[in-house]
């Protein structure tokens, strides 16, 4: 399969540096790598959308708390545990 990519001037001098660096052997690797970090990075942020989501309907369900709550139980229990 043959793909033309246009890059901009800067994105190619930092490709054909890239390989210059001895790092890639030609510029479609770097390119290739680039879109495979981008998947990457893509399927990560669906998984943590997901997770919120998953966050939001319990926090729905079962409810919430605040941190001054938490924190003042806490102090509450750790005072009935000195006394």
């Amino acid at each position: 399969m043959t793909t033309n990519v246009h890059l901009t001037p800067e994105l190619e001098r930092f490709a054909r540096s890239s390989v210059e660096s001895g790092y890639f052997n030609n510029v479609s690797e770097v390119v290739s790598r680039a879109l495979g970090m981008l998947q990457e990075r893509e399927e990560h942020r669906l998984r943590f959308n997901a997770m919120l989501d998953t966050v939001c309907q319990e926090a729905e369900r079962e409810g919430v708390h605040d941190a001054a709550d938490v924190l003042a139980e806490m102090d509450r229990i750790i005072e009935q545990q000195s006394q």
